[in-house]
């Protein structure tokens, strides 16, 4: 997808804005999902730069009109660098009173709700909690509330098509997109296309959906909507030259994976056992067997590793995938990978727990599960994506060094990252530099655990080689020959020797760089995974009102990079904003003795930018 250039002065009846926050709300049966996916694309080919925030409701289908059941989808879109999914909301499409009820607390004072009064009966305001309509209780005063009958509208343009009320009612989200197209000048041919190409089997309800979309944007050109309210029109963003798509976090992951896969000539094997947010991983790479990737559903989390396993120990790239109560189960067969000291990677979509905790929300909780979580001295590597597009080249790069040290390697995203679209320019894989994997071959002097001297990697053997039988397993192995060994010195140099090749990876990744601001100062604003956006754009206001202040983000949780250290003892102090009750804080506060200070959120939803300036100001004086 090509970003194209919109016209640089408003229409004489729009207004110019730099950017938008919109979030479409309604039943999970309203497609809300749908809704926001498709507004994206529009947007994106629009020439904006844009990022969505897709939020779930737990319930696999909760009771319809009640506040449990409500799904929604947010997009920030602007002519400037989109780095977060918004704080505030410009615009509400409330398609119920539960989806009102859920949502309202996230509009801005002064924002937009275009409200379905269709949908606002007695029997829907009571399952929504609602005593009195506050649609006219008072209670919205303070936003720009459009009250329009959409169910009623809707029915009217498919009327043409002879389906019944319910069969209408489910293009509604369509009218409501329509209308949002006028609002923000989006084109809709792309929306139709893809509704002609969806139903094609079924040309009437394709043809029912193009109609309610033709109709909210009809709605929009000759309703007289209030003044203040009218269309808005946003140029194009400034952005490299380039081929983009938009792409989510779990298509990051699995192109990543992939791309990682061919650099390092191996064929990928990915096992895994569905759970929320990870499952869409297998989903995305099943469809990708024309480039030398297996998957397989296992019939639960601990086979599915043991399958990635056993693939790397036939030469193939395991890799399987989880969230953290599918993580916890996994512990004891990472424990094998890591003692036979074979490749694996291990994708952890972060979700909130603990145990089933809240699956289809947000958090940053399974880091020590990562560095720490399973028995004895068992060290790994952990690197964390920052975003979306993020994902492909961490994937990448977790491939690289699983293959190259001989040792799992785990992926962290989380329910936000995975789920979120941003554009993405599709990058040239040529430009990469190849890691093939090595395998032994030549018997003379073969030791299975007769370790590389840079790496301390042990050799990667297939089975079946001619003259390198072999046995590894997960009883403790002698340090040369390979044989089981309850020898008590054996022991101690095989657990500091993993545990050396683990943190020499250190001398094989980048230095920590600073992402904005000075080496050293008043205030380093630490931070990984996906609360990248927030703290950028949090340090960057502060900075221009000239705070002193800087972001670092972390990619290599484990090992750290070499000189973090050196680099946070720099600043007077360290501040840590993450989705967890500190866990990284404590992390960095073992290693460096230094006093990093929590800024901790376990909602559900990512950091609001607001949230850490103010933390910033409440530290930094101009």
């Amino acid at each position: 997808m090509t970003a194209v250039t919109v016209e640089a002065e408003a229409p004489p009846d729009r207004r110019e804005i730099q950017s938008a926050v919109i979030r479409f709300a309604g039943d999970s049966g309203d497609g809300m999902q749908l809704t926001g996916g498709q507004f994206t694309q529009a947007t994106a080919l629009e020439g904006n730069d844009l990022a969505t925030f897709p939020d779930f409701p737990a319930e696999i289908r909760a009771p319809a009109g009640t506040t449990f059941g409500v799904s929604a989808f947010q997009i920030n879109f602007g002519a400037r660098d989109i780095m977060t999914s918004g704080d505030e909301l410009d615009v509400l499409v409330a398609m119920n009173p539960a989806a009102l009820k859920v949502n309202i607390a996230d509009v801005k004072p002064g924002g937009v709700i275009l409200v379905d009064t269709g949908a606002f009966s007695e029997r829907n305001l009571t399952k929504a909690g609602y005593e009195a309509s506050p649609l006219t209780d008072g209670s919205l005063e303070k936003y720009r509330v459009v009250e329009i009958d959409m169910s009623r509208h809707t029915i009217e343009s498919v009327k043409e098509f002879g389906l019944s009320n319910k069969e209408a009612l489910r293009s509604k989200n369509m009218w409501a997109l329509g209308l949002v197209y006028w609002m923000y000048r989006r084109r809709r041919k792309a929306t139709i296309d893809w509704l002609e190409q969806k139903f094609a089997k079924r040309p009437e309800v394709a043809n029912a959906n193009i109609s309610a979309l033709n109709a909210g944007h009809a709605f929009g050109e000759t309703a007289e909507m209030p003044e203040e309210i009218g269309g808005y029109t946003i140029p194009a963003a400034h952005i490299a030259p380039g081929e983009y798509r938009t792409v989510t976090g779990t298509e990051g992951v699995a192109w990543g994976l992939m791309a990682g896969a061919q650099l390092a000539d191996l064929d990928i094997f990915f096992s895994g056992y569905p759970i929320t947010p990870a499952s869409g991983l297998l989903h995305t790479l099943a469809r990708l067997k024309q480039y030398g990737v297996v998957t397989f559903q296992a019939e639960d989390e601990i086979a599915a590793v043991c399958a990635a396993i056993g693939a790397s120990y036939s030469g193939s790239l395991g890799v399987t995938s989880s969230s953290g109560p599918g993580i916890a189960l996994k512990t004891e067969a990472l424990g094998l990978a890591l003692v036979a000291e074979l490749p694996l990677v291990v994708v952890n979509a972060q979700r909130g727990g603990p145990s089933t905790g809240m699956p289809t929300k947000t958090e940053q909780s399974d880091l020590f599960q990562a560095v720490w979580g399973r028995n004895a001295d068992s060290p790994l590597a952990v690197l964390a994506a920052r975003s979306p597009g993020d994902c492909f080249e961490v994937a990448i790069e977790a491939i690289r060094i699983a293959v190259k040290y001989m040792t799992p390697v785990f992926l962290l995203t989380d329910g936000y990252i995975a789920n979120a679209a941003e554009p993405w320019r599709i990058p040239d894989l040529d430009k990469y530099e190849a890691f093939p994997a090595e395998f032994r071959t030549d018997p003379e002097g073969f030791q299975p655990y007769l370790r590389d001297t840079e790496t301390l990697s042990r050799p990667w053997v297939k089975p079946g080689t001619p003259g390198l039988m072999h046995r590894i397993g997960g009883i403790e192995k002698d340090y040369s020959s390979g044989n089981i060994s309850y020898d008590p010195e054996n022991h101690q140099r095989m657990t500091e020797v993993r545990a050396a090749k683990i943190l020499g990876i250190a001398n094989d990744i980048p230095p920590q760089a600073v992402e904005l601001g000075n080496d050293s100062g008043a205030l380093a604003v630490v931070g990984w995974g996906s609360t990248h956006g927030p703290i950028n754009r949090a340090v960057e206001r502060a900075r221009e009102d000239g705070l002193d202040v800087s972001h670092i983000h972390i990619r290599h949780l484990w090992p750290l990079p070499r000189n973090l250290g050196d680099l946070l003892k720099g600043f007077q102090r360290v501040l840590v904003p993450e989705m967890n009750n500190g866990q990284l804080v404590k992390i960095l506060r073992a290693e460096y003795l230094i006093d990093a200070e929590p800024l901790d959120r376990v909602t559900g939803k990512p950091f609001k930018i607001a949230e850490i300036e103010e933390a910033i100001r409440q530290r930094v004086e101009k």
